[in-house]
């Protein structure tokens, strides 16, 4: 018999992964972990049914939701990862020498030793002497924070569960306060193209464009999740994600990736038409 991982993507749309093995199944105080090995998508991780990543397109989210931040910053010494527990924004974050210091915060300590054991893929860089992982909610812990961080990175879930209040103006007021004069956050900003997670991307970008002087978002196409349209936000103080960004100054690095590029990043922020009408409804 033939064993499935399926996730409804709405009512009458689904995404179905032929599973070879189920590695690990259990549940934390927050929420049910699983991870599963498959043939095409190689392992993933589930939190309550929900695709959270895979071993074969992970590399895009991650890339493209920490580099965007990370290469217009001109010195992104101090980052706040809030979420993120898989470990994926901290492997990227840790290329950058530029980069001094991580504060990993993560609610389930689960997810951590979970992803350690079975996803070394992407959490191969938690025990890096910059990183310092805070087990506690991500809303309590930068409320405490003023001036603090060059950039903020918001990992989370979709706004529902442990992640809900991670979309609220309340927090992103809180990260305004914390980040420095020249600061930058990013966002998952959810998919555009269904209804109801298109509502959750309008309702997150109204309340980030009422907080941040700013606020621009970009795309990227990840085939496991909603729609593989995938959307991110980037929300500044000061420096605009297209104007303010050196590619030249990028390569120079020698940073090796397999989805970010700087054509990318500058393509990244031309939208299609319809996304442009949504965010503007709420703009």
């Amino acid at each position: 018999m033939d064993l499935w991982f399926s996730e409804f993507h709405t009512p009458d749309v689904k995404l179905s992964i032929k599973v070879e093995e189920q590695l690990y199944s259990g549940k934390s105080e927050f929420q049910r972990i699983d991870v599963f090995s498959s043939k095409e998508f190689g392992r993933f991780l589930s939190i309550d049914g929900y695709m959270m990543l895979t071993e074969k397109d992970e590399f895009i989210y991650h890339e493209m939701i920490t580099h965007a931040a990370a290469a217009v910053h001109p010195n992104p010494a101090r980052v706040l990862v809030i979420g993120g527990g898989d470990g994926g924004v901290v492997r990227e974050l840790c290329r950058y020498n530029a980069v001094k210091h991580i504060d990993l915060v993560e609610i389930d300590e689960l997810v951590v030793d979970v992803c350690k054991k079975y996803l070394p893929f992407t959490a191969c860089s938690l025990d890096d002497p910059r990183v310092h992982i805070f087990y506690e909610d991500g809303v309590k812990f930068i409320r405490r924070y003023e001036n603090k961080y060059d950039v903020i990175i918001v990992d989370s879930t979709d706004p529902f569960g442990p992640g809900e209040g991670l979309f609220t103006k309340e927090f992103y007021g809180s990260c305004f306060k914390a980040l420095k004069e020249d600061g930058i956050m990013v966002n998952q900003h959810e998919s555009p193209f269904y209804e109801q997670d298109a509502t959750a991307m309008q309702r997150a970008h109204k309340r980030i464009v009422e907080s941040f002087p700013i606020s621009r978002v970009y795309q990227a196409h990840i085939p496991t999740y909603p729609s593989g349209h995938w959307l991110f936000g980037f929300a500044s103080k000061k420096y605009h994600p297209v104007i303010d960004y050196d590619g030249a100054k990028w390569k120079a690095l020698g940073i090796k990736t397999r989805y970010y590029n700087s054509h990318i990043h500058v393509g990244a922020f031309a939208l299609p038409n319809y996304v442009e009408s949504l965010l503007e409804e709420v703009e």
